[in-house]
């Protein structure tokens, strides 16, 4: 499959506020841990009478072949209380390589592939954590052809 992504570019970030839920599980229990966890989430900032800022991200902090260990989370506009498994966390300032993958889910591995690619043949460091923002998809139209997601690698370099 070849991915469809958009040209990348570099650019700078500012700290979010998010609200997130921590889940470290193996990689082959993602499809049936992500979809709960996103009703979880959305019902705790419902209790606490806050909208999210953002569409939902997967933050992974670790980067593993046997299991994803990531945050699962949105933008908010100030810390929540911590409820259950949902705490107040962020995403740091950073300066990025960022770039938007258009399609079905499935293609994310060959997406990150080619980003990943892209990053290394252009010089950059890539550091061992990553997040994307799953800005067009299911909850907005049942096409995958039309899902859009946001793909984002913090960089060690300095340039």
């Amino acid at each position: 499959m070849t991915a469809q992504i958009d040209p990348p570019r570099i650019i700078h970030t500012d700290r979010k506020t998010t609200a997130a839920i921590r889940l470290t599980i193996p990689r082959q229990d993602m499809m049936k841990a992500f979809g709960p966890a996103v009703g979880e989430l959305m019902a705790a900032l419902a209790a606490q009478g806050v909208k999210p800022d953002s569409a939902v991200f997967a933050h992974h902090l670790t980067l593993s072949p046997e299991f994803f260990d990531f945050e699962l989370g949105v933008e908010v506009a100030a810390p929540i209380a911590a409820t259950g498994r949902v705490t107040a966390s962020e995403l740091p300032a950073a300066r990025i390589a960022r770039t938007v993958y258009s399609g079905p889910y499935e293609g994310l591995p060959a997406a990150w592939h080619a980003f990943d690619a892209w990053v290394k043949d252009n010089g950059h460091v890539p550091a061992n954590r990553l997040w994307e923002v799953y800005a067009i998809g299911p909850q907005s139209t049942s096409d995958p052809a039309g899902w859009r997601t946001e793909l984002n690698r913090p960089l060690l370099d300095e340039r």
